[in-house]
């Protein structure tokens, strides 16, 4: 069966058919970098891992490209509020990206540019659009111009005479058109800003990704992903940008569904975020990947400790087959790659994990019965490919990252876990009160136990001291 896509710019699922043959090239808008993650940003980092672990097992060569957005008015605006420089801001919680992809088992791309070491892209990219009468300059800013694109609205499905004004430049009586969107605005006091022919600025959040995807994938590449709530304007702004300069762009155009929390698309604005870091402490890394494997990537995913529990419950019945085959058929062999074929048909059909998780169990559960009966040969063909299968959605226990930790140190480090953020709490308690002296206590208690306490404006962390604290 050929892989089939559901693509948003032509409303349907379509073959996949790379530009070049045996080769993927995939573009994933990242992270912008201004607050920890939360369970709701990294979904997309995870669908997206699926589909390029899916590329890899069907035998492409894959490209793969997530920028990093470390320049915007909610970095600079957070720097100016805590009283340190912009890109301290971008650097800290890049990392802290960096580590919730890493702990959640998504493979590094490729690259992962930033878009503050592509300016003199955006450059050209504006010199061009200005040249062929899709931009101009207004007093340092550069804005595009939305009537010289016919097609503009395409991909949101949107007709361009109904659209309200830009949200990067509302009220602004210099444009051509109050639908014109910024791609460059014009350096403010105390903001950082790069000198270009029309004046010191900063990029805006648009062309940084058209001048990247175009430097690293090309003018034409196979896939560009991102969250639903790119579709417009991001992703319509950026076709625009590149289709006006006769780039082909995007042959397809995948997005991936919400995480909500009582129906709404769970987002630090509406307060009901829960951030990566919190949430693997309640549930091990990898319970939490196969939590946001088991839907598809199109459908919203209602977030609940009590789903995510029964999701945990589930993989931990797989983990039980696997370690009882491991008793007496021994580790599995990790060259071995041979999978069901209703697990590829799954896959190839728009990335059905659901289906694809459902022939997991199929196996799990066949796999028990052989060990039962005694059946060792059947059972080690059950177990062959229930790791296979869990390889390409992530979730192999028998592979990097969560190859070499056994059951009993993650039982340890979760009562760890729970046992310091019990004490955290009741320090942050203290705190509020004003108790100092007893916040203090907890502090220096943590502290001789070898765990040391920082202070962040995303509250309280903790770590395991070094040999020199």
């Amino acid at each position: 069966m050929t892989l089939r896509l559901h693509d948003t710019a032509t409303r349907a699922v379509r073959d996949f058919v790379p530009l070049q043959p045996g080769r993927a090239s995939l573009y994933l808008c990242g992270a912008t970098v201004q607050a920890a993650p939360h369970v709701g940003h990294i979904r997309s980092g995870v669908n997206f891992d699926v589909l390029g672990r899916w590329l890899r097992a069907s035998g492409y060569e894959v490209t793969f490209c997530r920028n990093v957005t470390d320049i915007d008015d909610k970095i600079i605006a957070r720097g100016e509020a805590e009283g340190r420089p912009w890109w301290a801001v971008a650097t800290e919680f890049e990392r802290e990206f960096t580590w919730a992809y890493d702990v959640l088992g998504c493979t590094r791309p490729t690259v992962e540019p930033r878009a503050t070491g592509h300016v003199p892209e955006m450059i050209e990219l504006m010199r061009a659009l200005i040249a062929g009468g899709h931009a101009y300059a207004v007093d340092g800013d550069v804005y595009f111009d939305v009537r010289s694109f016919p097609d503009y609205g395409a991909l949101s499905g949107q007709r361009a005479d109904e659209m309200q004004a830009a949200g990067d430049s509302v009220g602004d009586t210099r444009k051509r058109d109050p639908r014109d969107f910024a791609l460059w605005k014009s350096g403010k006091a105390d903001e950082p800003s790069w000198p270009t022919p029309w004046g010191d600025g900063r990029p805006g959040w648009h062309l940084e990704c058209s001048a990247m995807a175009g430097k690293y994938l090309g003018r034409a590449f196979d896939i560009h992903g991102g969250g639903l709530d790119l579709i417009f304007p991001h992703h319509e702004n950026e076709i625009a940008q590149s289709k006006a300069l006769g780039d082909p762009f995007a042959q397809y155009w995948l997005h991936n569904a919400w995480v909500t929390t009582s129906g709404e698309k769970m987002s630090k604005s509406l307060g009901n975020s829960l951030l990566v870091r919190e949430v693997v402490r309640r549930v091990r890394p990898i319970e939490l990947r196969y939590y946001l494997v088991s839907a598809h990537y199109r459908s919203m995913i209602e977030f609940s400790f009590e789903a995510l529990e029964e999701n945990a419950v589930s993989f931990r019945r797989v983990e039980g087959f696997l370690e009882r085959a491991a008793q007496v058929l021994g580790a599995p062999d990790p060259a071995s790659t041979e999978r069901p074929p209703a697990f590829d048909a799954a896959m190839d059909d728009d990335l059905g994990t659901p289906q694809a998780l459902a022939v997991v169990h199929d196996h799990v559960r066949d796999g028990n019965a052989a060990l039962a009966s005694g059946d060792l040969v059947l059972a080690r063909a059950h177990r062959d490919f229930v790791v296979a299968m869990l390889d390409v959605l992530g979730v192999n226990p028998y592979a990097a990252p969560w190859a070499g930790s056994s059951s009993d140190d993650e039982r340890l480090r979760e009562a760890v876990d729970h046992l310091v953020a019990g004490l955290l709490a009741e320090r942050a308690d203290a705190r509020a009160a004003k108790d100092w002296a007893r916040a203090d206590a907890i502090r220096d208690q943590l502290k001789n136990a070898g765990i040391v306490v920082d202070d962040t404006s995303g509250g309280a962390r903790w770590s395991l001291a070094g040999k020199d604290d």
